[in-house]
């Protein structure tokens, strides 16, 4: 199982291969993705910061999801620190039987890791301007 909170580039590849298993029919993975825009405005990137329970709510965010029956494997990472467009700032993967389960608790995992997780977003705008956001 994958959990972390890292500076390092996410491989969502790398999530799906942790969640392989051989009972499973589906695999659903995610990446959140840094884009060019935010609102109408040009963003150029985005820096996360984490407070230092943000691993600890991972882990039990995960176990959360980890727990329902019909899911086999979880696998989730948070980037921080400085990204560029493209950059991927959330990679997910969840196994389970069937496509349906896969689907939803690996939706129930982002939302979940979106809601929770304690980190702070600053956007670069291409205008020069920026602006802090709490990402839960």
């Amino acid at each position: 199982m994958i959990v972390a909170v890292t500076t390092d580039a996410l491989d969502v590849a790398a999530h799906e291969r942790a969640v392989a298993d051989s009972r499973a029919g589906a695999v659903v993975s995610f990446a959140g993705v840094v884009r060019d825009h935010d609102h109408g405005r040009a963003v150029t990137l985005l820096e996360y910061e984490a407070h230092p329970s943000a691993e600890q709510v991972l882990r039990e965010v995960a176990a959360e999801v980890a727990a329902d029956p019909e899911v086999y494997a979880v696998a989730v990472s948070h980037r921080v620190g400085k990204l560029d467009i493209g950059d991927v700032a959330l990679a997910a993967a969840v196994a389970t039987a069937h496509r349906a389960a896969a689907f939803a608790a690996c939706a129930r995992l982002v939302d979940e890791v979106k809601a929770r997780l304690p980190v702070w977003k600053r956007q670069v705008f291409a205008d020069g301007t920026e602006e802090w956001v709490n990402c839960p």
